[in-house]
């Protein structure tokens, strides 16, 4: 494979903490009673749910297949990922204080993976490949950034990755770019004179605007400069929870009347320190978000890979101690001391559960269908173009 080391380095660097703490291979994480029971399908959800969920496109927005940087991917690994019933999810490559070049040898283990198994998984370059996912029953994937650090400041090099096949990027992680500020710089800042002009360029070029780390003053300046709708892939919402990452009333509205989406996550900022998060506490943010935004401007975006969370103390102990290293980096958010995960969430059909709960709560198929991918599928298409 090429670049096999440097890949494998990367794919831990950037994604330990997403990977070890979301799971890593599936057959070291779950019993094979516990993994045969997820990979059927089988979870308390109503028939109308599982139809629906059937019949849908289901995008997660920001979300993952297992992967450690070697290839072929296990067998167990490749049942899950087909049996998710997840057709689309936009992956997250290259890493915080990563380069050009290593980013871009991520990309290519992306290639080989699809090369290497071609009936799993496609990358979705076009509107129409998202629609292909799912009529194939292959798993689409999306490259996106979180960083601008393998831009390493040069704005051309935003047609390079687009080349590539990234479609979706940030202008910032939680502390300050070249580009804009997060929601944990302590020194605040919008979007810088290079931001604006990194805006203009992903306009032109059709790569959507991800605003899901950006601060509020860096999100305003955004919306205001895009000339097309933007999105904020993974996030909550501040009237449940009170967190940096979660976002006001205010910013949900601008949000909606620009045209775009916001997908809630799967992470423990849904609830305050040291409760761990459950399916309840997620809908109420689905719920709040749906009533200041509208049913066409809320999605899906789990920040979880398709693996569920290792709760072993194996797992434990390993979260633990990658947790404590992004403490140490000053890249850790507050509350950031549990597991990734939400109770009643941690298995590959989230999403399914998501349904059901919608429809459990009184919304219609119609909207369900919006949440689970809809949505998330018209604002890209309209941003890629």
């Amino acid at each position: 494979m090429i670049g096999a080391a440097i890949v494998r380095e990367a794919l831990m660097n950037r994604r330990e903490f997403s990977r070890i703490m979301l799971g890593g291979s599936v057959s070291a994480m779950l019993s094979s009673s516990l993994l045969a029971q997820q990979l059927a399908g089988d979870s308390p959800v109503s028939s109308q749910a599982t139809e629906l969920y059937k019949r849908s496109l289901i995008l997660d927005c920001n979300c993952g297949p297992p992967a450690t940087g070697t290839l072929p991917l296990p067998q167990a690994d490749l049942h899950l990922v087909r049996n998710s019933g997840v057709h689309v999810v936009k992956w997250s490559l290259g890493g915080i204080n990563e380069g050009f070049a290593d980013t871009a040898q991520e990309i290519a283990y992306l290639y080989q993976m699809i090369e290497v198994h071609p009936a799993y998984f496609l990358q979705v370059r076009v509107p129409a490949d998202m629609e292909r996912s799912r009529r194939e029953g292959k798993l689409g994937i999306i490259l996106s950034f979180e960083s601008v650090d393998m831009l390493e400041g040069k704005i051309d090099y935003l047609e390079a990755f687009r080349n590539f096949g990234v479609r979706v990027m940030q202008l910032s992680y939680n502390r300050k770019s070249a580009f804009g500020a997060g929601v944990m710089e302590p020194n605040g800042g919008g979007l810088s004179p290079l931001g604006h002009a990194a805006v203009k360029k992903m306009n032109s070029l059709g790569m959507t605007i991800d605003l899901s780390h950006a601060n509020p003053q860096t999100t305003a300046d955004a919306m205001t400069a895009s000339s097309k709708p933007v999105i904020m892939s993974h996030a909550g919402c501040v009237a449940v929870h009170p967190h940096p990452r979660n976002k006001t009333d205010e910013q949900l509205r601008a949000l909606a009347d620009k045209g775009g989406v916001v997908g809630i996550y799967d992470l423990p900022y849904l609830t305050a320190s040291p409760r761990q998060p459950t399916v309840d506490d997620y809908m109420a943010h689905m719920e709040h978000a749906l009533k200041v935004a509208g049913e066409d401007h809320v999605g899906v975006g789990s920040d979880a890979s398709l693996d569920p969370f290792d709760t072993s103390p194996k797992g434990m102990a390993e979260f633990n101690k990658f947790e404590e290293q992004r403490q140490k980096s000053g890249l850790a958010a507050p509350e950031e001391d549990r597991p990734t995960y939400v109770v009643g969430l941690n298995i590959p059909r989230r999403i399914e559960v998501i349904a059901d709960q919608l429809l459990k709560r009184g919304y219609s198929a119609r909207i369900a269908e919006k949440i689970v991918g809809a949505n998330f599928a018209r604002v890209l298409s309209e941003t890629w173009t």
